[in-house]
């Protein structure tokens, strides 16, 4: 069995470093400076031997490696704790890493007490490997973010941020989880189970576990947030898990882009992007309910008037197409009614594109507060906001049919080309009308745009072509890989030659058959290059170069 990606082992790193509360590195560089013992699933192993209760088999493949070496670092670090060490000389705050000191104690060997029967035996290994390693794969996560060498503003971030949770704490599904986790890590817990029991939150009368929501677990998550302050002495499961719930509070996606979260703020204010779903439903909603009365037009179109930056509802009554002098007075009601059908019209439509145009900008999301503000007739902005967490608190808990999450509505597509250019591209259609293959497939997603016209006629040279294939073979084509940038076809091994740099070479899958099949099938008409590879059996390749080339790699 082959070995695992880096990629591959670092996310098993990630997973239980974040588990134990352990800083994740040091996993990488148990790895690197043990490389024992040999696994049966291939792989090396952290250095980990079966202790105590713990058999071999339990430490055989890669990821028991790695969560038993998670477990015995945090059991070495609560050691030395009990030892006197002091939170100084297990972390350096100034350079956020373990202390040479403590990297030296874990690659000298452990051997875990009796009754710690979730951590193993550490084999002893090469300090200065060890050390080294940590340090290597602490630089590649940092230069990730770019953080800074001296991270001596982080605990005191940290605390400010944590003092502040619980003013901007709105219930939020994602809020509590954060918490819940940050109780988990600090707790130094396994679970989300035993963390929400360690809360010792009442049940409210009458409720089972099985019934009750979440938010009777809100005022014990909060009284626990108001005495970390107090309690943080810097050992380093108390960083991890107050950074674990950083990341998850502000949806980060990793711990180092929480900390580099916390250079530039320490507020916890949850970003007015969280109400984006809100808002969207809601403008959904709305042509259901309009009944073109004042008070909802009125709404609309200073949403409308704020979202395009207009300065008055002059301009913006011209802007749609409506002449203001219509809603002046002394104008027969039938004149205004016509004014009336006109201008709601355009205004119902504006919120129809809404939806597949938001970019997600300030601007955009004030237009969308002030709408729902004025519709719902609230106060103030804050008050807005307010309702829409609300909104996302019954969203969060909504049945898939309920009003709160109205299904999305597609855009209004625009018509054909007749003729493709990179400048018109489609990625949702079609190369060829009627077609089977999409300009999607052809592009990797649109990730792989065709950089000229010669690229573009190849794509669709190979479209009409594979599309007769796929008519003979009567099976959909499961495309893996089409146009190919040359830098990307090197990346992937490609030929130098290849005709995916062209863009008229498709390799492909088809359900229920090998790539020996679909090369019989297609061997006596096909005008061009038709291949199969030895090492990837139910993959076939077609191209359409001018004349007939066979091959099997």
């Amino acid at each position: 069995m082959p070995k695992l990606t880096p990629d591959q082992r670092n996310y098993l790193y990630l997973t239980e470093a974040a588990r134990v509360g352990i800083h994740k590195p040091i996993l990488a560089a148990l790895y690197q400076a043990q490389g024992r013992p040999n696994l049966a699933d291939g792989e090396t192993g952290l250095g980990v031997a079966p202790a105590n209760r713990i058999p071999l088999s339990q430490v055989d493949s890669f990821s028991e490696q790695v969560q038993f070496a998670a477990n015995t670092v945090r059991s070495i670090t609560d050691r030395l704790s009990r030892d006197g060490w002091s939170p100084a000389d297990i972390w350096d705050v100034t350079q956020g890493r373990y202390s040479d000191r403590f990297l030296s104690a874990v690659a000298a060997g452990y051997a875990p007490p009796a009754q710690d029967t979730s951590a193993a035996r550490l084999e002893v290994c090469n300090a200065q490997t060890l050390i080294q390693a940590y340090l290597q794969d602490l630089d590649i996560d940092y230069r990730a973010e770019s953080l800074p060498q001296n991270l001596a503003y982080l605990d005191k971030a940290l605390l400010t941020l944590i003092e502040r949770l619980p003013r901007y704490y709105a219930s939020l599904g994602h809020q509590r989880e954060a918490m819940v986790e940050g109780v988990r890590v600090w707790r130094q817990l396994d679970t989300r189970t035993t963390a929400i029991a360690s809360l010792n939150a009442p049940l409210p009368p009458g409720a089972t576990l099985a019934t009750v929501d979440d938010s009777y677990l809100d005022k014990p998550l909060i009284e626990f947030m108001q005495r970390l302050s107090f309690n943080f002495s810097g050992l380093p499961h108390q960083r991890e898990g107050l950074l674990r719930l950083t990341q998850l509070w502000r949806q980060l996606d990793s711990r180092e882009a929480a900390i580099a979260s916390l250079a530039k703020d320490t507020s916890g204010e949850t970003g007015l992007r969280i109400v984006d779903p809100a808002l969207i439903a809601f403008v959904q909603r709305v042509p259901s309910f309009y009944q073109g009365v004042g008070e909802q037009r009125h709404a609309i179109t200073e949403g409308y008037r704020i979202w395009n930056k207009l300065d008055s509802r002059t301009t913006t009554l011209t802007t749609l197409g409506v002449n203001p002098a219509l809603f002046s007075g002394g104008l027969d009601r039938d004149a205004l009614a016509t004014a009336a059908a006109q201008l709601d019209r355009a205004l119902l439509e504006f919120l129809r594109r809404v939806p597949t145009t938001y970019q997600e900008d300030d601007q955009e999301r004030e237009a969308l507060i002030r709408l729902v503000q004025l519709w719902r007739k609230l106060p103030s902005r804050e008050a807005t906001i307010q309702s829409l967490f609300e909104d996302v608190r019954r969203m969060e808990q909504a049945r898939r049919d309920a009003i709160e999450i109205p299904k999305p509505q597609p855009m209004t597509l625009p018509s054909r080309p007749s003729v493709w250019t990179p400048d018109n591209i489609q990625l949702y259609a079609s190369i060829i009308p009627n077609g089977s293959f999409s300009w999607a497939e052809a592009t990797h997603g649109g990730t792989r745009m065709p950089p000229d016209q010669y690229t573009v006629d190849a794509i669709v040279r190979i479209a009409n072509l594979a599309q007769q294939a796929r008519d003979r073979i009567g099976r959909p084509f499961h495309v893996t890989s089409w146009y190919r940038p040359p830098e990307i076809n090197a990346r992937v091994g490609g030929a130098s030659e290849s005709r995916h740099i062209v863009g008229d070479a498709i390799d492909f899958y088809c359900d229920g058959l090998t790539g020996d099949q679909i090369y019989w099938a297609l061997d006596p008409w096909w005008p061009g290059g038709l291949g199969r590879y030895i090492q990837y059996p139910y993959l076939g390749h077609l191209d359409a170069r001018s004349y007939r080339a066979r091959w099997t790699n």
